[in-house]
């Protein structure tokens, strides 16, 4: 995560902000421009960190519920059923003000298109249709105990030089997305910037990536399948180093609610080429979330990964409880357990580096923080 917030988001963020105020003067209802964000802070504390020691932080990769982020999502009205679209989204964290996302301007996205009724068409860095497919599921989402916790790709699952597309058709969701290039930060090894640059004329497999998804929802269930692939290059992260590797993820999902009660669960099959002895894994998820009252929600979700043909497994459960103070305001607290087996050194949070038990280990973390959005 960068150290500090560098001069050029100041200015991009008053610059668009003043663009805000002239666009809605000058074009009026056919065209807008809104911001719009999350500020999410939490103090976490983490048993056998290392194997013998504790911490307690304020973590900035992600808040205890969600990312903060700044945005701007605009829109203008073409005429006919065609509308310009476009989003400029920056993530950020609140223990020191720097830029996520390797440190990019706009990394969470960045994305201009055109929409109608039947669907819309985008380029620029924006989110894999991995991601998409998980959305209404993983009840706990990018929470710091959560799925990101087992799979750090789950929650960062953004492409660069990317061509999207998706549209919602009687309550079919269909969806597409080609890279020509999926990353172009050295930020890693983390899914925030895996060197795997492309977009090469002497290898034209080299870092290229695609995903498709089919999701259907009604007013009170829906599923969802998806693939999302990724090839690897010189000179990238994580072993992915030849554009002949590939990983790659398949997904079926599905969520339900009866009542107060809301129900979700998923599977994740990976294949993941660049490693020589584990290539396969599983990852499986079960939650639910009981609105006690309008303004207080529990949550809870089950997690396991494991490894084929190893001795290498993660079990990790997570509880959250929060109380909704506004429409815009809530503050919670939550509590997570991870057991590792095998060589797997994995921590129950994911909202911070640093903060791996010994291999094998388990670790318990606790949290409390307020989110804001606006």
């Amino acid at each position: 995560m960068s150290k500090k917030l560098y001069p050029l988001t100041t200015f991009t963020v008053a610059a668009l902000a003043a663009l805000t105020t002239n666009v809605q003067a000058q074009q009026g209802p056919a065209s807008s421009v809104t911001l719009y964000g999350v500020v999410d802070a939490a103090v976490e504390h983490l048993s056998n960190v290392g194997g013998n020691a504790s911490l307690t932080r304020m973590p900035g990769l992600t808040g205890g519920m969600a990312p903060s982020r700044l945005g701007f999502r605009g829109n203008e009205d073409l005429g006919g059923g065609l509308r310009a679209v476009f989003t400029l989204e920056q993530g950020f964290g609140v223990d020191n003000g720097g830029l996520n996302q390797g440190g990019r301007t706009f990394g969470r996205q960045a994305f201009v298109g055109l929409s109608g009724d039947w669907g819309s068409v985008t380029l620029g860095r924006q989110y894999s249709m991995l991601f998409w497919s998980q959305l209404d599921a993983d009840l706990l989402g990018p929470a710091m105990f959560g799925s990101g916790s087992l799979d750090s790709y789950l929650p960062n699952a953004r492409v660069d030089n990317a061509v999207a597309y998706r549209g919602t058709f009687s309550g079919v969701t269909l969806g597409a997305l080609y890279s020509f290039g999926r990353d172009t930060v050295n930020a890693g090894p983390s899914p925030s910037g895996t060197n795997c640059a492309g977009e090469s004329a002497t290898d034209t497999k080299a870092c290229r990536q695609w995903s498709l998804m089919a999701k259907y929802d009604t007013a009170q269930w829906g599923v969802s399948a998806a693939m999302d692939e990724m090839r690897g290059g010189a000179g990238a992260f994580a072993g992915l180093t030849s554009s002949a590797m590939t990983d790659r993820r398949s997904t079926v999902a599905g969520w339900a609610k009866w009542g107060d009660f809301k129900f979700g669960a998923g599977v994740i099959a990976r294949r993941n080429e660049a490693s020589t002895t584990t290539p396969r894994s599983t990852l499986a998820y079960l939650g639910a979330a009981y609105n006690i009252t309008p303004n207080w929600v529990v949550d809870g979700e089950w997690f396991k990964l494991d490894y084929k043909n190893s001795a290498n497994q993660a079990t990790l459960l997570a509880l959250r409880t929060t109380y909704h103070l506004s429409k815009r305001t809530a503050v919670y607290a939550t509590a997570g357990h991870i057991a590792n087996d095998g060589t797997l050194a994995l921590s129950v949070s994911n909202a911070g580096t640093g903060s791996n038990p010994a291999a094998g280990g388990s670790q318990t973390g606790l949290g409390v923080g307020i989110r804001h959005s606006f």
